[in-house]
């Protein structure tokens, strides 16, 4: 039997060793989906509850595999679907290639039913490479160059097909005039600075005294070359959020998460240093920086687009992390002095200190910083971990220590409602060997979580390892918002957009045929953990944590605290409560020793 150009679009991803494609069908591609058919489901088709999901779910597999993601959709509201988590990949820098169905070219431009301008709605997400295929001749070149796209710029590509061009007959480009033949492979190129740039960093590195790090991930794979820079400059090393399981937190001199959701050692580390290096981030946030004109500073990035973005640097260094910190390596000299480490290791064992303070804080009726913390101990040194947006990420960032071979992250730059769940279940398929766990709001589970807990059902069988444990901080409120509100607005709670139903997640999972359980006393959350990471199936934890718990930021003040006070005596629904747990709060984290009642 010929093939057709929707057979030749699944041969040539099983060409480019893809094994599973997240999607949702529709008409727009029932060419492909037949195609599925006859190529006896290779790769995988896994079917999402909704294109957003799967489109999140190409993200986390890229994220947890190191390789491209693939995602697949409909024509029209389909494609306008996955928009949202294509854009979470752009901007955490995350290779995916979505395939989007059209409608057929004889009905383009008549305002057909679903007809939406593609190429123009996708110019901005998939800006690197974006194209329509519209004769059999097109498709390789088309389909190699959005996968070589994708992974060296690591970025979004999207490649169109219209219906009726799916059942056309496959046909090859010739050797010919304006044919474009093309072939698979991906060339990998690490590129380095030149010497005498390498010279002028070493020269502002060797000069500091005071020598602050900051790893993104872009530096993951450079983890020995970071921790022999940050031993030879006695330097701390902060990480950003997406560059959380870069560094192991068991290292003394690791501060944690920077910035609005890090920690006080960041802060700290920041605040006070004469000299930073900055490597594979791109963390936006300048003011969490040194003040400019306080260090001099080095940055190492592979994409020229993001050198010298954030911070005055004297010296921007182009080139893979890993191998320009080897050739930087030898120009520099061991820092004698060792005060300056000495006082980070301090302050970072001191924050620890404070984590494990705040979390035996008493609340009503579970802290949910003690429901994180109490994980921390217990996770497999092989554990990935996604967080949700919302406060969930402020406990993920600052009381989960990464450490033996972790992976964890969230929606960085984005920063979207949504993807915890589907990340957790992207980060199956892309290791399905290892245990994951997502922390997820309830505002988010029940935005989508919970349906895509049906996916879960449908695939863990395919799971060496089934654990997969979903925590829902389940505490009936938007709850990063309202401490939004009240911190930055001086404003009360506002029931109408905040109040979220109570509903029994726990209950939800066991009726599609995973497990649950619902907590709501402090004294079961460390024998619930233990009950989830060792259950035959994926859970779902429905945990009743405290809304007055605040996220207290790293460099809070008494007047920050004084205004969420103020805010909440002139109204807000949780008054007594919300006052009472940020002074216990911030005096725990000033006077560790004494926290508690």
């Amino acid at each position: 039997m010929s093939r057709n150009v929707a057979d030749q679009v699944l041969a040539r991803l099983r060409e480019w060793e893809v094994d599973q494609v997240f999607a949702y069908p529709g008409d727009g591609i029932n060419g492909l989906l037949a195609a599925w058919g006859r190529a006896d489901n290779r790769p995988s088709f896994v079917q999402a509850r909704h294109e957003e999901m799967a489109a999140f779910e190409a993200v986390g597999y890229a994220k947890f595999s190191g390789r491209v993601g693939v995602c697949a959709a409909t024509s029209g509201p389909g494609a306008i679907h996955l928009l949202n988590g294509l854009y979470d990949a752009k901007l955490d820098h995350v290779p995916v290639v979505a395939i989007v169905g059209q409608t057929d070219r004889t009905a383009m431009g008549g305002s057909y039913q679903q007809e939406v301008d593609l190429l123009s709605l996708y110019k901005d997400v998939a800006s690197a490479y974006c194209q329509m295929v519209t004769v059999p001749q097109q498709l390789p070149n088309v389909l190699d160059r959005a996968f070589r796209t994708a992974a060296l710029y690591r970025t979004v590509t999207a490649v169109i097909i219209p219906a009726d061009v799916q059942e056309l007959a496959e046909e090859a480009p010739e050797h010919a005039f304006k044919m474009v033949p093309s072939s698979l492979g991906l060339p990998r190129s690490r590129p380095v600075p030149e010497d005498a740039d390498l010279d002028r960093a070493a020269e502002v590195l060797n000069a500091g005294k005071k020598v602050a790090m900051l790893v993104g991930q872009g530096a993951r794979h450079a983890r020995p070359q970071l921790e022999q820079v940050a031993d030879l400059l006695g330097a701390g090393v902060a990480k950003a959020l997406l560059g959380k399981d870069v560094l192991p937190d068991t290292l003394p001199y690791v501060t944690g998460s920077i910035g609005l959701l890090g920690t006080r050692p960041s802060y700290e580390l920041m605040r006070d240093c004469d000299t930073l290096l900055t490597v594979g981030s791109n963390f936006p946030y300048s003011q969490f920086l040194p003040e400019f004109g306080q260090a001099r500073a080095v940055q190492i990035d592979a994409d020229p687009f993001m050198v010298g973005l954030r911070y005055p640097n004297e010296v921007n260094l182009v080139g893979d992390s890993a191998d320009t910190l080897s050739r930087l390596l030898p120009l520099l000299r061991r820092k004698k002095d060792r005060s300056w480490r000495e006082g980070i290791e301090k302050n970072t064992e001191r924050w620890w200190q404070v984590m494990e303070a705040r979390a035996k804080v008493e609340a009503d009726p579970i802290n949910p910083e003690y429901l994180v913390h109490a994980l921390d101990a217990l996770l497999p040194d092989n554990a990935i971990v996604t967080a949700d947006s919302g406060s969930a990420a402020n406990w993920y960032a600052r009381h989960l220590r990464m450490r033996g071979t972790m992976r964890g992250s969230l929606s960085g730059t984005l920063a979207t409602m949504g993807p915890g769940v589907p990340y957790a279940i992207g980060a199956k398929f892309a290791c399905p060997d290892r245990p994951v766990v997502a922390l997820v709001g309830d505002g988010a589970m029940q935005m989508n979580g919970m349906a895509e807990l049906i996916t879960v059902a449908k695939y863990f069988e395919q799971w060496t390892d089934r654990r997969l444990v979903v925590c829902v901080l389940n505490n009936c409120d938007l709850n990063q918002v309202t401490w939004e509100m009240r911190a930055m607005q001086g404003a009360p709670q506002f029931l109408p957009s905040q109040s979220l139903p109570d509903v029994r997640y726990a209950d939800f999972a066991e009726s599609v045929g995973l497990r649950g359980l619902r907590v709501e006393e402090p004294g079961k959350v460390r024998a619930a953990w233990e009950w989830a990471l060792t259950t035959d199936r994926p859970c779902v934890l429905d945990v009743r944590t405290d809304p007055a718990v605040p996220p207290i930021p790293p460099h809070a003040d008494w007047s920050q605290i004084k205004d969420a006070a103020e805010s909440v005596l002139r109204g807000d629904s949780d008054r007594a409560a919300v006052v009472k747990r940020g002074l216990r709060a911030k005096l725990a984290e000033l006077l560790p020793h004494r926290s508690g009642k």
